[in-house]
């Protein structure tokens, strides 16, 4: 009996190795997150001023090193997969039904979570009785130089690039996709002419998803810099004075994520699950590092190994990073009326005519803000300034934001990987492939 016991336990043991194999990443990455807020709180409860300052700064620098290591392949990544995508669709008539596709899923999307958004602060009132005292005025001045020169001509020069090299530079990924397209169009009308350069862009995008897989196996250390250098400068009492805010917050991330999952249900069936195991690494470091660029490349490999045409993957993938950021639309609105509230301007919370301007003015003035952390608090600064907001308000909610940026930046990811999957599925490009055969991969 004893011997069979011990059978038994072997075998547990060998499946969880097997499991943690298979999810390896995952597992590390999330024990990563853990140690890096356990080594936060630590100096941030046992250190000097001083010394919290120097570590925050020198420990963030394996974040840094792994999100510099992960842009150097974006551009790349994004032009070589989209012109493919674009040329492998074959003619404008179905590059213009599949993009019509896409879209309608990132309309669609982004309006319903602005409109979440809108409906949660306004239910919950988190900014109602705040106290103005904790607004950090010095934070707010770095974002107001960055916002101080919206405008729609500064608008129309963020999205049409005037050269490609300059976009590459600055991995500008609107502005990449808008000269992919026009790139990947012309090549398609050439003909057997465009042939070669769509072989060779078609090995660039192979070459860089390696290269992904070896960036990716410092994805731990990353995390690990970034949750210590947050937590030793910052701890955690910040959660304590704001959890009405963020517990808002998060409780219509968890509404949005239902209501995604929920509609990726009734068009992937019993797929969805297999979806959401592949896309937990990517879902991991983007909460982490509340970047979504970190995670933009292992985003591609992970959908064509769920099964998805890497046709459609390149071409829906890189417009998402530009036109469905569904966790920072959410924000910007939730964000917006709190500051609102804060300062009790009745001419937002008491008009919802002015909510509705304001949240399609939200549709236009976020595109293209992928990436970057606290890019959603840019765009809230320059629109909301449209509508009379005081700019310190932003102030108030600059202790806690990157806890809110880490949720709105993991939905992102799963709104884009959902909208791929769902895209392939309408266009017949989705492989049936077995659970086991795509983790192996």
């Amino acid at each position: 009996m004893g011997n069979f016991s011990d059978f038994r336990l072997y075998l547990l043991i060998f499946k969880l190795m097997a499991m943690s194999k298979n999810n390896r990443l995952t597992i590390y990455i999330v024990i990563a997150m853990i140690l890096g807020v356990v080594a936060g709180y630590l100096v941030h409860e046992n250190a000097g001023p001083d010394f919290i300052a120097k570590f925050s700064t020198n420990i963030k620098l394996l974040a840094t090193i792994f999100l510099r290591l992960v842009q150097m392949i974006i551009a790349p990544i994004v032009f070589a997969t989209l012109v493919v995508g674009i040329a492998k669709l074959g003619d404008l008539k179905t590059v213009g039904r599949v993009g019509g596709k896409a879209m309608l899923w990132f309309i669609t999307a982004s309006l319903i979570s602005l409109l979440l958004g809108l409906l949660l602060v306004t239910i919950t009132k988190p900014g109602v009785g705040m106290n103005l005292a904790n607004a950090d005025l010095e934070g707010v001045k770095e974002l107001v130089n960055k916002s101080s020169e919206f405008s729609i001509a500064k608008f129309a020069e963020h999205v049409f690039p005037r050269s490609v090299v300059e976009a590459m530079a600055n991995n500008e990924v609107l502005q990449l996709v808008v000269f992919s397209i026009f790139f990947g169009v012309a090549v398609t009308a050439v003909g057997e002419k465009g042939a070669p350069i769509v072989k060779a862009l078609d090995s660039l995008s192979h070459v860089v998803l390696k290269m992904v897989g070896y960036v990716m196996t410092l994805a731990p250390l990353g995390v690990f810099g970034a949750m210590a250098a947050v937590i030793a400068k910052m701890g955690l009492k910040p959660l304590g004075l704001y959890a009405k805010y963020i517990g808002s917050f998060y409780l219509g991330l968890l509404i949005l994520w239902a209501l995604l999952l929920f509609v990726g249900y009734l068009v992937l069936k019993r797929r969805l699950p297999a979806l959401v195991r592949r896309i937990s690494s990517p879902m991991a470091i983007a909460f982490s590092t509340a970047s979504s660029e970190a995670v933009l490349p292992k985003l591609v490999e992970e959908m064509e190994r769920f099964g998805c045409n890497n046709k459609i993957v390149s071409f829906v993938l890189p417009l998402g990073y530009s036109f469905n950021l569904d966790g920072s639309m959410m924000y910007m609105t939730f964000a917006s009326m709190f500051i609102a509230q804060a300062y009790n301007v009745t001419s937002i919370t008491g008009d919802i005519g002015m909510q509705i301007t304001m949240l399609l003015v939200f549709m236009l003035t976020s595109k293209g803000i992928a990436g970057v952390p606290r890019a959603s608090l840019v765009v809230v600064l320059a629109t909301c300034g449209m509508f009379g907001l005081p700019k310190e308000g932003i102030g108030l909610i600059l202790a806690i934001d990157v806890f809110c940026d880490m949720g709105r930046t993991m939905t992102n990811v799963l709104g884009n990987a959902l909208a791929t999957a769902a895209v392939s599925k309408w266009e017949g490009e989705l492989a049936n492939v077995p659970d086991q055969h795509v983790i192996h991969s």
